[in-house]
């Protein structure tokens, strides 16, 4: 198995960067995965803080043609130049693939450190690739086993426990700006400490992803029962179907937004809302007004932070607001992943002579075979000859046992070549490279008939 991952997060470089890679993100799996070349799979995970690709790619020796083919599809998609992508695209070999991708799925990656979205985006990720037909069964193993690890630390740490989410960051920042607000002209905050921090407020929601449906849930558990949804793509109607509130269309959104106290933005469409837009929505209105934007590709125009009356909150101010784990918790956490990487890379390593025991257990069989037919040929087909058969074979796979757990143990170890080696010496199977990248293509495809 040769994967290694592309990585581009809110971590390593600017957020506007991270939207334009992740622009198009399904056509690049479509079309690297069309071509005859080097990737024999792909995962991409794409949320609003990162651009990621896991990569299987067909041998070692094509691992910098599969990293190419992905640059330049990207670059095809998000109008970057290959030098600008290649650069924005941190490249994971090795042990750090698996290692980085755990730490992303339990959240100690995220901008709001443990928040819970990340691991159901990484679960997302592998059954989208499922879906499209473009991922491996290496793949599949390393996202079913981060999906593992996040589980884990879970259920066994700190971490995340508080709930701590984007979403809910952006909310409680929300929450203070309009008790601010409220205050300032003498509102009295009795029914929000009863019923919420946002009980009484009007919300627009626009969008209807996953984003949308976190943001939906977390408005409604904070008091806020005046929801409404829009949707420039004409979802709307079957997102609130399900969740409640309003659907809005085009004619029905200005109206919305001049009563609304809370904008949040999930959808990253084309339509953005711009000052002038939103300053003629919002021509008569006194209301206060604080527009959460959580799309990467922006759902509002920055410059709205400039119209009376309205503050402009950010993914970026959300990370700087996003308050720290304690280090202990990190600590156990970070312990688990680094235990996790290795648990994960011994299981694969031990996978990487299974052609080899198979080779011997040929080979053996072979001899075999060979003796018993001398011994049919002279004594012919009779009941002694059927037992001493039995008994010979019966040796020979007690006689393979251990060369067979101790394949099992060098791999894991990571010294697969001296067992080849010694496969040569003492009984002249020479497995070369391209034998082993048959066998475990083989196999690869016959776990993706499966």
């Amino acid at each position: 198995m040769v994967v290694f991952s592309l990585v581009a997060s809110h971590s390593s470089i600017d957020l506007e960067t991270v939207a334009r890679l992740s622009a198009g993100a399904a056509a690049v799996s479509a079309d690297v995965i069309e071509k005859d070349n080097a990737v024999a799979g792909l995962v991409t995970l794409a949320t609003c803080n990162r651009f990621e690709l896991y990569v299987h790619a067909r041998s070692h020796e094509d691992v910098e043609a599969a990293r190419s083919s992905l640059i330049e599809t990207v670059s095809k998609h998000s109008g970057l130049s290959e030098p600008q992508v290649s650069q924005a695209l941190n490249t994971l070999h090795s042990d750090a693939v698996p290692r980085h991708l755990f730490a992303v799925s339990t959240g100690l990656e995220s901008a709001v450190v443990g928040e819970r979205e990340i691991a159901g985006q990484v679960r997302r990720a592998l059954s989208t690739a499922q879906e499209q037909g473009v991922t491996s069964p290496p793949l599949v193993r390393l996202f079913q086993a981060a999906a593992k690890t996040a589980k884990d630390v879970g259920a066994q740490t700190a971490l995340g426990r508080r709930g701590m989410s984007i979403v809910s960051v952006a909310l409680d920042l929300a929450s203070d700006l309009q008790d601010a607000a409220s205050s300032s002209v003498g509102e009295s905050a009795n029914a929000a400490s009863v019923s919420g921090p946002l009980a009484g407020k009007s919300a627009v929601l626009f969008g209807t992803g996953a984003y949308a449906g976190a943001a939906m849930a977390q408005l409604i558990q904070r008091g806020c029962t005046d929801i409404s949804v829009y949707s420039s793509s004409g979802r709307a109607e079957t997102f609130v179907a399900s969740r409640g509130g309003t659907a809005l269309d085009d004619q029905a959104l200005p109206a919305a937004v001049a009563k609304a106290s809370l904008l949040v933005g999930c959808s990253g469409s084309d339509h953005q809302l711009s000052s002038t837009d939103l300053g003629e929505m919002r021509s008569d209105s006194t209301q206060q007004l604080t527009a959460i934007d959580l799309a990467l590709t922006h759902d509002f125009a920055p410059d709205i932070a400039d119209l009376p009356g309205v503050d402009l909150l950010t993914l970026e101010t959300v990370r700087q607001a996003a308050p720290a784990e304690q280090e202990s918790t990190l600590a156990e956490a970070s312990a688990m992943v680094a235990e996790a990487t290795r648990t994960f890379e011994q299981s694969q390593n031990s996978r990487s002579l299974d052609h080899a025991i198979v080779a011997l257990r040929r080979h053996t069989m072979a001899v075999l075979d060979d003796e018993i037919a001398k011994v049919r040929k002279q004594h012919g087909c009779t009941a002694a000859a059927d037992e001493v058969e039995f008994a010979m074979r019966r040796m020979v796979k007690q006689l393979l046992h251990v060369p067979t757990v101790r394949a099992k143990e060098i791999a894991a170890a990571g010294d697969a070549e001296s067992y080849l080696a010694a496969l040569d010496v003492l009984y002249g199977l020479k497995i070369s490279p391209e034998t082993i990248s048959t066998a475990i293509t083989s196999r690869v495809e016959g776990e993706t008939a499966v």
